[in-house]
């Protein structure tokens, strides 16, 4: 059965890690949702939060085959694990009249995002939400704002809950 997959990878904070990570999947077929890379507290050592959707088979070779990997410290599948994941998003709206900021001040608010830059005809809002609450307020800003958005997508960070 195909789900949503959750991982996160502890590794060596190197030049050329994140291609052999990401090459291990490209090399495969198979496709991430998301990847998001970033220092932890060491510096030497890199978290890589990974998204995908898989089947139990394939998900199983893929954490095998990062074990395997000399530059991977550890990894933990947080599939079915209580976390906190989060998706930053920054969405510019065009051409935005006077009642085009009206609403946009109804949907900020409803969506709780914040309106971070604008001038008389261009908005800049901030979103940090499960990429699911995303996914809805881009539909819904299409559906006001058709051929005038451009959004950039962060991906998805995330971490265990406390027990």
């Amino acid at each position: 059965m195909m789900k949503q997959r959750w991982l996160s990878l502890f590794v060596e904070n190197d030049i050329g890690v994140l291609a052999r990570i990401s090459g291990l999947f490209a090399g495969k077929l198979y496709n991430l949702d998301s990847l998001t890379v970033g220092t932890t507290e060491d510096i030497t050592i890199s978290r890589i939060t990974i998204s995908l959707t898989s089947d139990d088979q394939t998900f199983e070779q893929i954490k095998k085959q990062l074990n395997r990997s000399v530059e991977v410290i550890k990894v933990v599948d947080l599939t079915d694990t209580a976390i906190y994941r989060k998706e930053f998003m920054f969405v510019k709206i065009h051409e935005c009249s006077e009642q085009d900021m009206m609403k946009l001040t109804y949907i900020k608010e409803v969506f709780q995002t914040r309106v971070i830059d604008y001038n008389t005809s261009v908005v800049l809002i901030e979103s940090v939400q499960q990429s699911e609450r995303n996914d809805a307020l881009i539909q819904l800003l299409k559906d006001n704002f058709s051929g005038r958005l451009e959004v950039v997508r962060g991906g998805s960070v995330a971490i265990e809950g406390i027990h």
